[in-house]
């Protein structure tokens, strides 16, 4: 009913293009306008100024000849003071587009190795913008954003990539439990020496206490034992010590069968034995 009395309403965030008998004439800003068509006023069309988006799927290779696609999501609008340009220089807006995404990116992702392509997302986003943005602007359009939101290699170049990462990862892991194992090792050997060692100064201390006590019993002996000799109290003491070993073997539930030369008339020679023993002994060393 309106365009029959010649009136026509444009939305919010739209602007309208106005011809007359065909010829541009003027751009309709959003509200309520009159064109009588029986003078030859019409609107050749309208001009949406909301900010689009539109996503680019380009495919291409790297510096190391991988292929992969890129996706660039190009965020753009038409400037209302350049409306006619926008509604009659460009036939097909995001064609153009593409276009001038694919240039840049075909030629500045191949300049690159593949991780440095991942690294430097944000340059060749800038690139593009640059470009479109320089572009465009001739045809009444702004570029208010670009990104590039992702970087897709080929699906066996992603899986090598993931395996390449695994080993390094556990080759990793194996150094560091080798280098646990190690520390392990030293500890458990720092230790053994140290118990060994403590163990050794035990000895020697049980020793030396035997030694003091045998030396205070020979001398406690001869004192109160007239006519006995620090010799008679020495084979005492070894045959005592000598019958307490055999009662200790024969008194062992695990001990082995002992044959040793014995008889009544042997057990005046058990000292003079077990010294010439010792002296062989020490001899020896």
């Amino acid at each position: 009913m309106g365009q029959a009395f010649g009136c026509v309403q444009v939305g919010q965030s739209t602007v309208a293009v106005k011809e007359r008998f065909g010829r541009f004439q003027d751009v309709l800003e959003p509200g309520c306008h009159c064109l009588p068509w029986c003078f030859g006023y019409q609107v050749a069309g309208e001009l949406s100024l909301r900010v689009q988006q539109l996503d680019v799927r380009c495919e291409t290779k790297t510096k190391d000849n991988v292929f992969v696609t890129v996706v660039a999501s190009i965020q753009y609008r038409a400037l209302a003071e350049k409306a006619s340009d926008a509604y009659y220089k460009l036939s097909n807006t995001t064609s153009q587009i593409q276009a001038y995404v694919f240039d840049v990116i075909r030629s500045s992702v191949p300049k690159l190795l593949l991780d440095s392509a991942f690294e430097q997302k944000n340059d060749i986003a800038k690139a593009v913008e640059e470009e479109l943005e320089k572009a465009m602007s001739g045809y009444g359009f702004e570029i208010v954003q670009t990104l590039i939101v992702d970087i897709e290699p080929d699906a066996q170049v992603k899986r090598a990539m993931n395996e390449i990462n695994a080993a390094s990862r556990m080759r990793v892991a194996a150094n560091e439990k080798a280098e646990a194992e190690k520390i392990l090792q030293i500890k458990r050997a720092e230790g053994e020496a140290e118990s060994k060692y403590l163990s050794g100064l035990g000895i020697a201390r049980q020793r030396q206490a035997i030694v003091d006590g045998l030396r205070d019993s020979v001398l406690a002996f001869s004192e109160n034992v007239p006519g006995t000799s620090a010799k008679d109290v020495m084979d005492m003491v070894l045959v005592t010590q000598y019958f307490d070993t055999m009662k200790d073997i024969g008194a062992s539930s695990k001990s082995s069968a002992v044959f040793v030369p014995h008889g009544p008339g042997a057990v005046k020679d058990i000292a003079s034995q077990i010294r010439e023993g010792l002296l062989q002994g020490n001899a020896a060393h």
